[in-house]
């Protein structure tokens, strides 16, 4: 009688004792461009070398196809989301400016 008395606390217990262990997934999206990449831009340079270099941008504005935005977004599992953008402005098919959470490249002023 006392064995069951034992055991029937620890079997109602034991599957809430898991609950705390819940595995959740981090969920990347968008564009990853890291900082070198970012120095590696030049004022001047063609809309083909900077798809080149940085991939496909996430936004295209459907009024000013001379705007284009990186969007990265990333939430992890645990712990607290992460969101960065780069806005590259360009004339005439040549990059003119970049903006955004990335700084414009030390030598970008310098152009090809």
């Amino acid at each position: 009688m006392q064995l069951k008395t034992l055991i029937l606390p620890i079997m109602l217990t034991l599957p809430l004792m898991g609950c705390g262990l819940v595995y959740k997934i981090d969920i990347p999206q968008g564009n990853y461009i890291e900082a070198k990449q970012v120095d590696q831009l030049r004022r001047g340079m063609s809309q083909e070398q900077v798809r080149f270099l940085l991939g496909n941008p996430m936004s295209l504005d459907s009024f000013n196809h001379e705007r284009w935005v990186y969007l990265y977004y990333f939430k992890p599992g645990r712990g607290e989301v992460e969101q960065k953008q780069l806005v590259l402005e360009f004339n005439n098919g040549a990059l003119m400016s970049v903006g955004g959470d990335y700084p414009a490249p030390i030598d970008f002023a310098q152009g090809l």
